[in-house]
């Protein structure tokens, strides 16, 4: 058998959380290889060179299987290794039945001082598997919203040397993508680390918007470091593209705020980084607070006298959807 059949061993840390029994550390393998006809299975096996404690985990490939999938690529995954911080282990892959020659080996130290989590988002919580500290101090583990600085989000938790379990529960609120856990060993000067599990997730940042019925004032405020503009954009039904308002555009970096603004159901605000746009229509939701008569004028037909009193009387707005013809419709603008 060429020895070619196995063609990659990746190695990588996870965990595995049970809701009674805390969080354990496990070691992941995966595996490439061409299937062959004689090739039964695989067989990974992970020692400790410490204390050359060995562990073994198997694939079976039916028949049938071979039969079917012979010559072709597939990806076998073994994550049942329960490992430790700071552990170096050696990682073995061999074939079913054993071939001579045909084996990867790799040589693997899990990192000590990195933290391990796994996220709950039914539960909103963030299970930390907190890491030994040098010389037997205590540890300490937080969330906090990354800024120029990490502010705290709630209090920090504090894991002693002699707590049994090293798993930590973290609740949340909301999934942003400056929330960040921070680990640091109770020690002077001691080094801070940090990870943020939803450093991809753009989704709320976009839902933070304000309408204030007595001022009419629409704002927006980023709950995270953005980089990117806001802008009004009319959008003439849903599902439909939102035409940007022209004069509305405004940097991302702090609050937003357009003032007089009227609730029309097809008036969004667009948000735009440089991984694509967003558009949130705080109007179309039923039941919300609209005024009494809508301040938009349209002429379709006949000619165009002057407006009742009531309508005169009102206060102009900065926002007026207006057409000037109706050969050559416009846009509203700001």
């Amino acid at each position: 058998m060429s020895r070619s059949i196995l063609e990659a061993l990746t190695l990588s840390t996870a965990m595995r959380c049970a809701p009674h029994d805390g969080c354990s550390l496990l070691l992941r393998v995966q595996a490439s290889l061409t299937l062959h006809e004689s090739l039964r299975g695989l067989e990974a096996c992970s020692m400790s060179l410490d204390t050359q404690e060995t562990q073994c985990q198997s694939v079976r490939v039916s028949r049938a299987s071979r039969r079917l999938h012979v010559g072709q690529q597939l990806q076998v995954h073994f994550e049942c290794f329960e490992v430790s911080v700071a552990q170096s282990l050696y990682v073995t892959l061999r074939t079913v039945p054993h071939f001579c020659g045909v084996r990867l080996d790799q040589q693997y130290h899990v990192e000590a001082g990195k933290f391990s989590y796994w996220v709950d988002r039914g539960r909103k919580v963030i299970l930390v598997q907190v890491p030994e500290a040098p010389a037997d101090s205590d540890y300490y583990v937080r969330l906090c919203l990354k800024w120029f600085t990490c502010e705290d989000v709630g209090a920090p938790v504090r894991v002693t040397v002699n707590r049994v379990s090293r798993a930590v529960s973290l609740p949340y609120s909301r999934e942003l993508p400056c929330l960040c856990l921070e680990g640091w060993s109770a020690t002077p000067d001691a080094v801070r680390m940090q990870a943020c599990p939803f450093e991809n997730d753009t989704e709320a940042l976009w839902d933070a918007i304000r309408y204030h019925p007595g001022s009419q004032a629409l704002s927006w405020e980023p709950a995270c470091p953005v980089s990117g503009h806001v802008s009004l954009c009319w959008r003439p039904e849903p599902g439909a593209l939102c035409h940007e308002l022209e004069h509305s555009g405004r940097s991302a970096r702090g609050r937003v705020q357009y003032p007089l603004v009227d609730t029309q159901p097809q008036l969004c605000l667009k948000f735009s980084t440089s991984r694509g746009f967003w558009v949130r229509c705080p109007f179309e939701r039923l039941g919300f607070p609209a005024l009494p008569a809508s301040r938009c004028t349209c002429v379709t037909k006949g000619r165009c006298g002057p407006l009742p009193a009531t309508q005169r009387s009102r206060p102009r707005l900065s926002l007026q959807p207006q057409v000037a013809s109706w050969l050559t419709p416009r846009l509203p603008s700001w």
